[in-house]
C-alpha cells in the first residue's frame, strides 16, 4: 500500500479546502483510514477517521466543521478531507494514514490512534492565515 496526499495550501480563516490521499495497491475490504495532522513544535494528532462500513470519528476540535469520505477502485483507494471554517489553528501537515486489513470477526471501529495504523502517507501543508 502506498499513500499520497494532495490538495494542501494556504487558505483564509474561515474558507475551505479540501485535502485528498490516494492509497493505491489498496484491496482490503475491511478497514480503517485515517487523516492526523502535526502543527509546528506539536505532537502529530488524530483528525478523523472512517472505516470501510462508513463509520466516522472526529477530534473534537474539528468536529462539525471538517468531512472524511472515501471513494473506493478495485486496487486503489481516494480519501478526502474537507475542511469548512478553517482557522489558524488548523494549521499543520496532514497525513494520511491506513490501519491493516481486519478479518470478519474483528469490529471495525474508527480510531484516531496512531498505533492502528500501519502505512503513511509523506503529508500535505496545510496553512491558515488570520
Amino acid at each position: 500500500v502506498q499513500l499520497v496526499e494532495s490538495g494542501g495550501g494556504s487558505v483564509q480563516a474561515g474558507n475551505s479546502l479540501r485535502i485528498s490521499c490516494l492509497a493505491s495497491q489498496f484491496r482490503y475490504n475491511r478497514y480503517c483510514l485515517g487523516w492526523f495532522r502535526q502543527a509546528p513544535g506539536k505532537e502529530r494528532e488524530g483528525v478523523a477517521s472512517i472505516c470501510s462500513d462508513g463509520r466516522t470519528l472526529y477530534a473534537h476540535s474539528v468536529n462539525g466543521r471538517f468531512t472524511v469520505s472515501k471513494d473506493s477502485a478495485y486496487d486503489s483507494l481516494s480519501l478526502y478531507l474537507q475542511m469548512n471554517s478553517l482557522k489558524p489553528e488548523d494549521t499543520a501537515v496532514y497525513y494520511c494514514a491506513s490501519g491493516p486489513p481486519r478479518p470478519v470477526w474483528v469490529d471495525l471501529i474508527p480510531t484516531l490512534s496512531q498505533s492502528d495504523y500501519v502505512h503513511w502517507g509523506p503529508g500535505t501543508q496545510v496553512t491558515v492565515s488570520s
